[in-house]
């Protein structure tokens, strides 16, 4: 596979002096050659202030970076991690507007969407969960026409009208991007009557509280967006809306590890993160666990090595 050269894109960067045990080590980033995920920061959080949010979660990306690269081994007992490749960060437009966000969506999808047509499930680390429309909409627009069934962890229905964090799943769905929506998380009292009513009307569902959050979940060849503000602020302070009632992260690693083994997904998000709120970087840790839960459900894919 050539070089891929995606633009409006910097480089990742991780920490230097970092031990060949981790897994962050194996990540990829001069070439794509043999990697099945495609790793894509959106260090981007103007979609969280327009919607009046605290800022912060523009700095996510650098941060589970930095949290990947001092936790999880490369050799797992009884698993080989998929290959990985880096793609580094989509960089914003400039501007504070409803149109800079605009093109900083552009430029995601586009970034998004070359990534999928070169055969790899592409994972965003963000950034504002307005950016999941615009990772869906690339990866969509390498496989359309079929409508991708999607699956998210969130407090927040995010089907708001207007322009910012809270947009995107409205957005696939009237786009025919998404052609189903289940929500994992949904807390009731954060939630506009109308737009738990615009989000019914559609024929979305809410996993039922206490049940399999899994079951009868069906994503092939669909997406699975994880807001970090799902997770009780106990374990996940560093967020744009802190959780005081979310759920518990074990439930919701082991659910990403089934997607990575069980499902077949095109794209992953990680969003929300917000850095300057996070405290001895709890939450960005949390995230590492959670994105290696995936791939390391990925890597059981292949067959089991005997011990």
């Amino acid at each position: 596979m050539p070089k891929l050269v995606l633009p409006h894109c910097q480089p990742a960067k991780y920490p230097s002096g970092m031990s060949p045990a981790r897994f962050a080590s194996t990540i990829q980033m001069d070439s794509a050659e043999g990697c099945s995920i495609a790793l894509l920061g959106m260090p981007d959080d103007l979609g969280v202030r327009l919607n009046n949010g605290r800022p912060g979660a523009k700095e996510g990306p650098r941060a589970i970076r930095d949290a990947l690269s001092k936790y999880g081994v490369a050799e797992q007992y009884l698993c080989d991690m998929p290959r990985v490749f880096d793609a580094g960060d989509v960089m914003p437009a400039e501007g504070d507007n409803a149109y800079a966000l605009d093109q900083t969506h552009e430029r995601v999808s586009a970034a998004a969407e070359q990534l999928a047509r070169n055969g790899m499930l592409v994972i965003g680390l963000g950034g504002g969960h307005d950016l999941t429309y615009a990772l869906a909409r690339g990866v969509w627009r390498a496989h359309e026409p079929r409508a991708m069934p999607g699956i998210y962890f969130d407090a927040h229905l995010d089907v708001r009208e207007t322009p910012g964090s809270g947009m995107s799943f409205r957005r696939l769905i009237e786009e025919g991007i998404a052609g189903s929506l289940r929500i994992i998380g949904f807390n009731p009292l954060v939630n506009q009557r109308e737009h738990a009513e615009w989000f019914f009307s559609r024929g979305c569902t809410i996993a039922p509280i206490g049940a399999d959050p899994l079951g009868g979940i069906d994503t092939n060849g669909g997406f699975v967006s994880v807001d970090i503000d799902a997770i009780d602020m106990s374990a996940a302070p560093g967020v744009s809306a802190p959780n005081p009632a979310g759920l518990n992260p074990r439930v919701v690693a082991a659910a990403l590890e089934q997607f990575g083994q069980f499902y077949n997904l095109r794209c992953l998000d990680f969003m929300e993160l917000s850095p300057p709120h996070d405290e001895g970087c709890r939450t960005a840790r949390l995230v590492a666990h959670l994105l290696l839960s995936f791939l390391r459900g990925f890597g059981l894919r292949a067959p089991l090595k005997s011990p």
